[in-house]
């Protein structure tokens, strides 16, 4: 994949990007050695459903329902301070450590760049953005613009679920 257009909230400082397609292949073929991480609010992963190969759900935010964010119509989201901990706790319990390849995905590529940033910073050498997300891009044109029917692992057709684990889940 060519990822030299790629928008700029989606890079990242290690430039290791992957699509949909390539994290699933990627995790399949590597499963005792690739860990894959959802970084979605729990919310999402509960009401959307989640890919049946991700190893857990660390939120990269947490949304606040007290809070109003204007800007963006919605309730806010808060960074969760817990996040590279707990990536860290679960990495110990599979074997694997800072070296080992850690997938990361959120719904279209940003949160998940956001957290390979952050991971990169604080000395992780393989921590990949899915760039697409689990639900795509949004057509920017024609009669269902704005929709997220564009790439991503649920419009790729790859494997998730609305039945969660509870063992790969969130809690605080």
């Amino acid at each position: 994949a060519d990822f030299s257009n790629l928008a700029e909230k989606k890079q990242t400082p290690q430039a290791l990007y992957v699509t949909a397609k390539q994290a699933h292949k990627i995790k399949t073929d590597n499963p005792d050695s690739v860990y894959f991480v959802d970084v979605r609010t729990r919310a999402e992963v509960e009401f959307l459903g989640m890919p049946t190969v991700a190893d857990s759900n660390i939120p990269y935010f947490l949304n606040d329902f007290s809070e109003w964010d204007e800007k963006k119509p919605r309730f806010k989201k808060v960074p969760n301070s817990n996040f590279s901990v707990v990536l860290s706790d679960y990495l110990d319990e599979a074997g694997m450590n800072k070296d080992s390849t850690i997938l990361l995905m959120c719904r279209s590529g940003t949160r998940s760049a956001k957290a390979a940033a952050l991971l990169h910073k604080l000395g992780y050498k393989n921590a990949y953005t899915v760039v697409d997300g689990f639900e795509g891009d949004k057509l920017k044109e024609g009669p269902h613009k704005g929709q997220r029917l564009k790439n991503g692992w649920k419009n790729a057709n790859l494997p998730w679920s609305y039945k969660l684990n509870e063992d790969k889940m969130y809690f605080e």
